[in-house]
């Protein structure tokens, strides 16, 4: 009697995998979206800078545990630069730029500007040739995009801010940090793209974090329970766990496809100031975000030309 041979595993189908990577985006999303409440909850009591390099001196601690733990071995040489640009966007640019706009913007007006995200992402992804969207997803992204940004202004009766331009300048330095480690999370594996780009971090992340204090120990250290659990959250999640579903998923679906679902992240921050901070949420709220919901659809079904790896 024969046995019969074992049968290699079927591959995973393409749809299949590109709806995994839209779930793990989504879920990666949904605990980005309370940064920018957390992070004001935070900066309400704390430095703005020891909030950004504090929780990226904690998260690069928890990453080398992680690196540690699965003993990972160095990244090859090939993928300094790109890990160079994800500590730069994502680790030090974004966190930076959004504390200091925190401590005078309120969360659901910096949730909106935040809304732009997905298309600053998909263009970066597009100028660097890893991907070549279709026309029609372009039009989806820049549909809802400006819907974001004119709900943006309608808030702001019209007019920009100074610390508006902070929030678009962090929506550059994270979507360039996104669309350079998503391509990277393709071969690397999301986990240790941020993981490795926690620890490149801390040259910078350290020595402001030691400064800062020095500056403000007596502040920080008075700083009530709300403002801990905020610089908490922005430590472990926002700085750590978010990004394993984060790159996980745009590594499995794509950056640019992957990067639509941020569209719903701003109105996911809305309900999360309402609740964290006791911010007002209107019904128009809930219309527009309905609205920009409908375009992440349709930007769902669009064409998206990816290169491997």
């Amino acid at each position: 009697m024969t046995s019969r041979p074992i049968a290699a595993p079927l591959p995973r189908p393409a749809a299949a995998t590109e709806l995994a990577g839209m779930l793990l985006g989504l879920v990666g999303v949904a605990i980005f979206s309370l940064t920018l409440p957390f992070t004001r909850l935070a900066v309400s009591e704390l430095d703005a800078i020891f909030v950004a390099m504090g929780r990226a001196v904690v998260a690069a601690l928890l990453a080398g545990l992680w690196l540690w733990s699965r003993r990972a071995p160095l990244p090859p040489r090939r993928a300094w630069p790109a890990l160079a640009a994800v500590a730069a966007g994502c680790v030090i640019g974004f966190p930076l730029l959004t504390s200091l706009a925190m401590r005078s913007l309120p969360a659901a007006h910096g949730a909106v500007l935040v809304g732009i995200l997905p298309l600053a992402t998909a263009l970066f992804a597009a100028l660097r040739g890893h991907e070549r969207p279709s026309p029609a997803f372009w039009c989806s992204a820049l549909l809802g995009s400006s819907l974001v940004i004119g709900f943006a202004l309608y808030q702001g009766g019209g007019s920009l801010h100074a610390a508006d331009l902070a929030i678009f300048a962090a929506v550059l330095a994270a979507a360039f940090g996104y669309a350079e480690g998503g391509r990277l999370a393709q071969t690397l594996g999301g986990e240790a793209v941020i993981c490795w780009a926690l620890l490149l971090s801390l040259p910078v992340a350290v020595p402001l974090t030691v400064w800062q204090c020095w500056q403000h120990g007596g502040a920080i250290a008075q700083a009530g329970l709300p403002a801990w659990l905020g610089f908490g959250y922005t430590c472990l999640f926002s700085m750590f766990l978010g990004f394993f579903f984060w790159y996980r998923g745009m590594a499995l679906g794509g950056v640019a496809r992957v990067g639509q679902v941020q569209l719903v992240q701003p109105f996911l921050t809305l309900l999360g100031a309402a609740l964290v901070l006791g911010e007002a949420l209107q019904t128009g709220h809930v219309v527009f975000a309905l609205a920009v919901i409908a375009v992440v659809a349709i930007g769902r079904r669009t064409a998206v030309q990816r290169r491997p790896a």
